[in-house]
């Protein structure tokens, strides 16, 4: 992978968080997508989004796998951990990590041919899991690094550059995280950061998996006539069921909303989800009400998006393993290697 040092560029009085840091500093690389590429705005909203939140870089894990999508780690938290791993396999790394580690905060992303082919057994076990993460599924419906053939997402009908019909059924990675048991599920559109970098923020503060499927256009493949994936076709069936917005525990709520139309959901850290209900008759925190949503909106071509789903009494992975709280690395090494006393007693148990 080809990576160059993106030049920082300080404006006067620029706004600093709570740590002092700017925006500058949660960047990462320069990027080297296509022109255009939907990624890149992803990018910018997971950058935004650790920045006001206020998370210390060196305190997050990026991971991610092989593709277009697997690449944008690099071009953003140049301070963090991070990893490119096998093609697919992205979400076991990720676990690992965490049950050594589970006091950073995780953040994978992955595209619809890392995550709904090669990867697919892996993702599911993350959800069923529910693993501490925010999964960013950058969806374009094409292999993009290798020249635009059809992913397992891209619907039954598109048209590629060349033009060769898909007539093979997708898989919705929504529809497969309801099933498998996330208790985060949402939808949003690369080109909507008003919608996405809040959605990103709660995810990061939702303790368990959180999945957020991102409808990404490839501009070099998968932009043009035909295509369900490009900008054009997006911006014309995107639909808005619910508007969320995270608010941190030190911040007082302020809203203008109007009753009845909010829903409040709170963290674990004490800050609290918003969601508006543009849809009064969704309930986000009903997995049966999503499912309908979600294939009513099939029938009707509608992209729905927004936070589709949510289930904050679940617990994660490592409260449900009893993992040790402590990093691994700060375990002393006797109560790692207890001696051959501890190892015979353990033994006789078993006998």
């Amino acid at each position: 992978m080809t990576s160059f040092v993106k030049p920082r560029i300080d404006r006067k009085n620029a706004p600093v968080n709570s740590l002092g840091l700017k925006r500058q500093d949660y960047d990462g690389a320069m990027s080297t997508l296509c022109a255009g590429c939907g990624h890149d705005s992803v990018t910018a909203a997971m950058a935004t989004a650790f920045y006001e939140l206020a998370i210390e870089p060196h305190k997050a894990v990026k991971v991610s796998g092989i593709g277009c999508s697997s690449k944008t780690t690099a071009y953003f938290l140049k301070e963090a951990h991070g990893a490119n791993t096998v093609h697919g396999r992205m979400p076991s790394f990720a676990t690992g990590a965490m049950a050594a580690n589970a006091a950073l905060t995780y953040i994978g992303v992955s595209g619809d041919g890392d995550s709904l082919s090669i990867g697919i057994g892996q993702m599911i076990h993350a959800m069923r899991r529910n693993a501490n993460m925010v999964y960013v599924l950058e969806n374009n419906g094409v292999y993009g690094l290798t020249k635009g053939q059809f992913s397992a997402s891209a619907d039954i009908g598109s048209i590629a550059k060349k033009g060769t019909v898909n007539e093979q059924p997708p898989l919705d990675p929504c529809i497969m995280a309801l099933a498998a048991g996330a208790t985060f599920v949402a939808r949003s559109f690369s080109g909507d950061r008003k919608q996405l970098v809040p959605l990103i923020k709660a995810g990061l503060k939702h303790k368990g998996f959180a999945i957020i499927d991102v409808i990404s256009p490839c501009v070099s493949f998968n932009d043009h006539k035909g295509s369900t994936k490009s900008y054009a076709h997006t911006y014309k069936y995107y639909h808005k069921a619910v508007h969320a917005d995270y608010i941190p525990p030190t911040d007082e709520i302020m809203t203008s909303y109007d009753e009845g139309e909010t829903m409040s959901v709170e963290l674990h850290d004490g800050g609290k989800i918003l969601l508006k209900k543009l849809d009064p008759n969704y309930d986000p925190t009903s997995q049966a009400s999503a499912f309908s949503k979600i294939m009513e909106s099939k029938a009707s071509n509608e992209i729905l998006t927004g936070l589709l789903y949510i289930d904050d009494t679940k617990e994660d992975m490592a409260t449900q393993n009893n993992l040790e709280a402590r990093p691994l690395n700060q375990v002393p090494y006797t109560e790692l290697n207890p001696g051959p006393k501890a190892l015979k007693a353990l033994q006789a148990g078993w006998k």
